[in-house]
């Protein structure tokens, strides 16, 4: 019997688009650590130690205090509309941190010629909205829901 040779990626232009990602990574890579491999190298061992130490801690114990509360209730699906907002704020928080705090003020008004303030209220803002959003989500399902479920009383 003559096995045929198949892909495990599925179409050859997957295979094709994977080989040019691997070779722009390996590009980025190489011009990224040409001209401070240390500091890179560096920054890449705090930031994942950083993480795993820090951060992932904190945000599971935050995660398990938005369930465990949801369960009292017997509104553990609920979580779901906390979790999401929640990290989108904090992918946002992360991204721009450096002008949230102030930090990079100076640098960043050199190289845009723009005024660096009104980052944290902006950030403030975008996190209420995507939590009122998730509310009012959250409350246009459960209102449908029990439109839909038939009265036990009548």
């Amino acid at each position: 019997m003559r096995r045929r040779f198949r892909i495990p990626f599925g179409s050859p232009f997957q295979l094709l688009l994977l080989a040019c990602s691997f070779a722009l990574a390996a590009y980025a890579g190489v011009r990224l650590l040409a001209d401070d491999w240390f500091g890179v190298a560096l920054w890449l061992v705090g930031a994942a130690l950083l993480h795993d130490l820090v951060f992932l801690p904190l945000y599971a114990v935050a995660d398990r205090a938005v369930v465990r509360g949801l369960e009292a209730g017997r509104r553990r699906a609920w979580a779901m509309y906390v979790r999401v907002p929640a990290a989108l704020s904090g992918l946002l928080l992360l991204v721009w941190f450096p002008l949230i705090s102030g930090t990079v003020d100076r640098r960043y008004r050199s190289a845009t010629a723009l005024s660096p303030d009104g980052f944290l209220a902006r950030w403030l803002l975008i996190t209420a909205v995507l939590f009122a959003a998730s509310a009012l989500l959250l409350a246009l399902r459960v209102r449908r829901a029990t439109k839909r479920r038939p009265s036990a009383v009548h």
